[in-house]
């Protein structure tokens, strides 16, 4: 994939890409049931946070473990901004709403950009101390950050009503529309970085610093676009993810929601954004398309009872294998297009 970026022709693909993705949406909408498109949803939330991700560790190869942190911070601001007044009065338990926070009320679509530049900012302001250390440093660095956002979650009832959480957020309609839509922007715009100078000037910061440095390249500037862009996204989808679930708290942007992430870019492949998308879609759609297994078996007319958490041991099963036998992920950090022209060319 090539990139002019302003050509006529790409433009044209784009334009023809979003015509598609809007009448598949349609279908789907109007093919499957509440529960099925719920589940697209989710996997559609989990890409943006998947693929934005995967440009820190496996483009720029910073071990970057705060994703809980901005996904957090984008799902609060998006549920404080559409909560009326009124509401947030009704519904804050712990301590009254401060005056800014019941002053500050907008639709959705301006709430999930206001999101995303929030958390945007905040990396950029986090930036500064974080990129001082490398390596596992930076990760212990970037999973305290995650630590001290849910720490100020739960210390500012006045904000975040605590413990508690925000309930009864308003659901935007045509959910999947929103989740398809910005999942599709979130690919097209971090492949336009993957495959711009910057996305290079990136992929060496990750193949060698300290070369990177020598060849003239800010490692600064470039691991703070990094992690602004994906930041942003992060934001966004976290407010995604709180007008999908309706209710948020603190334990829901716990370190597990990293670490989930984690399996999903390793699983397809650091530095592939396809590899994210199919990790994303392997890893967050098995956990439903397993689901039976938690129920009660039967086997050619044989009960084999209820075997509760039987679908987890199945999945790490599955993951297992896959990683065994593919090393560097399902597309390593090829992207599927390049696997394919490789093939072409007997290479």
């Amino acid at each position: 994939m090539k990139m002019p970026a302003t050509s006529l022709s790409q433009l044209f693909c784009y334009a023809a890409l979003l015509v598609v993705s809007v009448l598949m949406l349609s279908v789907f909408q109007n093919l499957f049931n509440d529960y099925i498109i719920r589940i697209i949803c989710n996997i559609f939330i989990f890409m943006i946070l998947a693929v934005s991700y995967n440009l820190i560790n496996g483009v720029t190869g910073q071990l970057s473990l705060e994703p809980n942190g901005f996904v957090a911070v984008g799902a609060y601001v998006t549920a404080i901004l559409l909560l009326t007044a009124d509401a947030k009065t009704n519904m804050y338990e712990m301590a009254a709403p401060s005056p800014f926070i019941l002053a500050i009320h907008t639709s959705f679509l301006p709430a999930l950009l206001i999101s995303g530049l929030c958390a945007a900012v905040l990396a950029v302001c986090l930036s500064f101390p974080v990129f001082r250390v490398r390596g596992d440093y930076l990760a212990i660095v970037t999973l305290g950050f995650g630590f001290i956002i849910k720490i100020l979650a739960i210390n500012n009832p006045q904000i975040t009503n605590g413990a508690i959480g925000i309930n009864e957020i308003p659901q935007a309609s045509n959910m999947l529309f929103w989740c398809g839509l910005v999942a599709l922007a979130a690919i097209v715009l971090v492949l336009q970085v993957v495959y711009s100078k910057y996305g290079r000037a990136m992929k060496a910061v990750r193949d060698d610093e300290d070369a990177a440095i020598a060849m003239g390249i800010n490692t600064f500037r470039m691991k703070t676009y990094a992690f602004a862009t994906i930041a942003f996204f992060e934001g966004i989808g976290g407010g995604l993810l709180a007008s999908l679930l309706t209710i948020i708290s603190p334990d829901l942007f716990d370190f597990m929601l990293t670490f989930q992430l984690l399996i999903i870019i390793v699983l397809g492949g650091l530095g592939s954004t396809t590899g994210a998308i199919l990790g994303t879609i392997i890893v967050i759609g098995s956990g439903e398309w397993l689901r039976f297994l938690d129920q009660p078996l039967n086997l050619f007319g044989q009960d084999l009872g209820s075997h509760p958490g039987l679908r987890m041991v199945v999945f790490s099963l599955v993951l297992l294998i896959i990683m065994l036998f593919a090393r560097e992920g399902l597309l390593g950090k090829q992207e599927i297009w390049e696997i394919n022209r490789k093939r072409r060319h007997g290479k």
